[in-house]
This record gives C-alpha cells, sequence and structure tokens, in this order.
C-alpha cells in the first residue's frame, strides 16, 4: 500500500499533533457547516419550485445523498492511501463545485443540469461526516468517542448561521440574476472551498499517516489497539452501521419534508431556516456531552438512548398543528439530537472494531450505508407526504428509529456472553 510520509518535525508529540488536527478539523468543518446548512434549507423547496410538484421535493435530498455515496468511496479510499488530509480536501473541492452547479442548473432554468449538480455537491455532506473520524486518528482509545464529538460540535456555528443566511443570499442571488432559492448556494460553494483550503494547508501532520506511523514504531507486544468493545471486529462494523443507518433515515427523511411543510402552511423561507438552525444546532451542539457520555457508560447504552429520542422527535412532529413553527422547532430539535446520539456512538463502536492499517477504507464504506440510508429517506419522505401526509413521515420515522433498541440489548448481550 503507498502512503506519503507524514511531516512530523522532530520533538512534536503524537499530543501536540493531535491537538492541532483537532483546531484545524474545527476550523474547517465551521465553513462546511454552512455549506451543508445551505442546501439542507433551500434545497427542496428549490425543487418544488422548478418542478411544480410536492412529490418530487425529495430529490435534491436524495440526489445530494447518493453523490455521497460514491463521495464516501472516493475519500475513503484517496485517504486510505494518501492521508486524511487529501481525502477530506478533494471531497469539499467537489461540494464547492457542485454548488456552483446549482446555481448555474438554476439561473438557466435546467433541471438536469441542477440534478447532476446537486449529485456533486452530495461530496460536501459525506466528507462533513467524514472528518469526524480523522478527529480520532490519533486519540487515546478510552477518548475517541470525545475526539469524534469536538469535530461534530465545530459544524454547529456554519450550521446555526447557514439558514439564517437563506433570506439576505437570496436576495444577494436575486441582485445577481439568480433565482431566489439559489442563493445560499453562492454561501454554500464559497465556504467549501475555504474548507478545502484550510485542509490542504494547515493539516500536516496527517493524522491518519502519523497514526500508522507510531504505531509501526511500536513493539508488537506494546500494541494499543485494543479488543473491540462491542463483540468481534465484524460484529462492531455491524452494529454500528446498523445504528448509524437508521438515525440517518429517519433524520434525512423528517428534515427533507418539514420546510415544505411549513411553506405548504404558508409559512416563508425564513421559517424554514430558523426551524433547520434549531435542529442542525441539536445535531451537532451536544456532541461533547455525548463523547463523555459515550466514553464513560459505553456506546451501546447510548445508541439505545436515540432511538428513544428519535420516537419522541417523531411524535411531537406528528401532533404539531398544521404550519406551526414552535412545535416544529421542537421536534427537529429532538430529531436532531437523537441522530447526534446515534451518530456519536454508532461511530464509536466502528471505530473500536477496526484496525487501524484498514481503518480509514472501512469508515468510508460505512459511510456509504449511512449515505443509501439518507437518499432513501430523501427520496421516500416526498412520496410518503404527498400520499399520506407529513404527521405519518413523521410518526412512521420514529417507530422505524425504535429498532435502534434491540439492536443495542442484543448486542451488548453477546458481547457479554464468555468466549
Amino acid at each position: 500500500m503507498k502512503t506519503d510520509a507524514p511531516d512530523l518535525r522532530e520533538g512534536v508529540s503524537s499530543a501536540e499533533a493531535q491537538r492541532r488536527t483537532l483546531v484545524v478539523l474545527v476550523a474547517a468543518q465551521v465553513l462546511s457547516g454552512a455549506g451543508l446548512a445551505a442546501g439542507v434549507t433551500v434545497g427542496s423547496l428549490l425543487a418544488q419550485d422548478m418542478l411544480k410538484s410536492t412529490s418530487l421535493a425529495g430529490l435534491p435530498s436524495a440526489l445530494g445523498t447518493a453523490g455521497s455515496v460514491l463521495a464516501a468511496i472516493a475519500v475513503g479510499r484517496i485517504s486510505q492511501t494518501h492521508g486524511r488530509r487529501l481525502g477530506l480536501a478533494t471531497g469539499y473541492l467537489a461540494g464547492a463545485i457542485g454548488s456552483a452547479g446549482v446555481i448555474a442548473g438554476a439561473a438557466l432554468g435546467n433541471a438536469a443540469l441542477l440534478f447532476v449538480a446537486l449529485f456533486v455537491y452530495g461530496a460536501g455532506m459525506s466528507t462533513n461526516l467524514l472528518a469526524r473520524y480523522a478527529g480520532a486518528d490519533l486519540a487515546e482509545p478510552t477518548h475517541r468517542a470525545r475526539a469524534v464529538s469536538t469535530v461534530l460540535v465545530a459544524t454547529t456555528l456554519g450550521g446555526v448561521v447557514g439558514p439564517n443566511l437563506a433570506a439576505p443570499t437570496g436576495e444577494l442571488a436575486e441582485s445577481l440574476g439568480v433565482p431566489y432559492l439559489a442563493g445560499p448556494f453562492l454561501l454554500a460553494g464559497t465556504a467549501y472551498a475555504l474548507a478545502a483550503l484550510i485542509l490542504a494547508v494547515w493539516l500536516r501532520p496527517d493524522p491518519l499517516l502519523l497514526a500508522r506511523t507510531l504505531e509501526a514504531r511500536r513493539p508488537a507486544v506494546a500494541s494499543t489497539e485494543p479488543r473491540p468493545r462491542i463483540g468481534g471486529r465484524r460484529t462492531g462494523v455491524v452494529v454500528g452501521s446498523m445504528v448509524m443507518v437508521l438515525t440517518q433515515l429517519v433524520m434525512v427523511a423528517v428534515m427533507t419534508m418539514t420546510p415544505v411543510h411549513l411553506h405548504d402552511h404558508g409559512r416563508g423561507a425564513a421559517a424554514s431556516g430558523v426551524v433547520i438552525a434549531i435542529h442542525l444546532g441539536a445535531m451537532y451542539l451536544p456532541s461533547p456531552v455525548t463523547g463523555r457520555l459515550v466514553d464513560r457508560y459505553g456506546p451501546l447504552g447510548i445508541a439505545a438512548v436515540s432511538g428513544l429520542v428519535l420516537l419522541a422527535a417523531g411524535i411531537v412532529a406528528a401532533s404539531a398543528p398544521a404550519g406551526s413553527v414552535a412545535p416544529l422547532a421542537t421536534a427537529l430539535a429532538l430529531l436532531g439530537f437523537g441522530w447526534n446520539l446515534g451518530l456519536v456512538s454508532g461511530t464509536a463502536i466502528v471505530t473500536d472494531a477496526v484496525p487501524l492499517a484498514g481503518r480509514a477504507k472501512t469508515q468510508g464504506l460505512v459511510d456509504v450505508f449511512i449515505a443509501i440510508a439518507g437518499a432513501t429517506g430523501g427520496m421516500v419522505s416526498g412520496l410518503v407526504v404527498a400520499g399520506i401526509g407529513y404527521p405519518a413521515l413523521a410518526l412512521g420515522g420514529g417507530l422505524l428509529a425504535l429498532l435502534i433498541v434491540p439492536i443495542a440489548v442484543a448486542a451488548g448481550r453477546s458481547d457479554c456472553r464468555p468466549r
């Protein structure tokens, strides 16, 4: 396997390299959070406006997450061979190119170009998630969840600011002769490009390559790679993947159609921006607490809690009066928090289960399934709302998320069996 040698300076400890890695990742994630949030806020509304159909309003989310499938594979393989720096920077650059394509497609009224661009834009979405693994490469095994959570929480600032710039960027777009709803993609393209630049220039030494170098220097008997906490290696990957797949499927489905639901009941882009900002804040802001809980109490219990929180989100959203902002904001906050619990706990399970030598490639493949789940949720959500309504989508999603509880319980019982 070909790798690029890490440029670790003499006398720089792995702890110092880890601190530098987290600082650079945090800076990039703040920007990428704004890029991610922009598309989430208006993507479904843009498709609805261009296609004149609610049933296809979930198509942008589906295309974006489908594009993130390919990107997850590519970024994972590039990271495996050349390190996190090149892999993540490439993913964010593709997201910036996709954003520019969305603007061009909207300006020209070309639906085909719009949809191709949304597919490419999905690279930024998957890279935003894959960055969390980079935070754990140099972390001690007992602090991995906290390192992951540090990277995730950095997305909060951009994720909260981005949706609230929907109206100003829309006005800017109109002044440039671009449709109003394409405006937030101006922000997305700029943010993703800057995130790529930060990683390409400052993510040195590369955390994954350095971790491999340090591991190779240790005597075999002193290897720090622990036995997986959840069953065997394959069991850990399967369980962690299932937790993250279910949380992603439910979160994307409900999140995608909430702006459409508000729009259909007379609410404008500003109301959708507030609700999505609260949702994205809840997705990332609790991460430090979640990371500490996972490190202290183990990931399976926290994964089970995620299923219960997502069920609560579905119940609140389903029972909210039509077009009411406050109840839906509460539901979307619960939805984001439940997703956070599932993502951090699932990431910890998978990272524990995979040896360092093949970690990036496996993590990329796991995120492929997460992306497929998101694409499925985005596509099906529009059809469900068009057929039986938003409350049914929200409640059905909550019930589906409840499957995480028996999965976590079964994995816990298996782990307690003598080997």
